[in-house]
């Protein structure tokens, strides 16, 4: 389950809650980097508060 955002703020926002680069998630989003690693995808589900089964169905 992606939550599409625009680039901008919104990704700011969310990597710094995070603690990701804010290019790591933008290559999340488009594709680029399609196999995460499993502590990023843990850092972005937890700030989003979701589960990372969430996140990745």
């Amino acid at each position: 389950m992606w939550v599409r955002l625009p680039p901008g703020p919104h990704f700011r926002k969310l990597a710094r809650l995070a603690d990701v680069a804010n290019n790591t998630l933008i290559k999340m989003e488009t594709g680029e980097n399609k196999n995460p690693t499993l502590e990023t995808l843990k850092k972005v589900a937890k700030a989003l508060e979701v589960s990372v089964d969430d996140l990745i169905s």
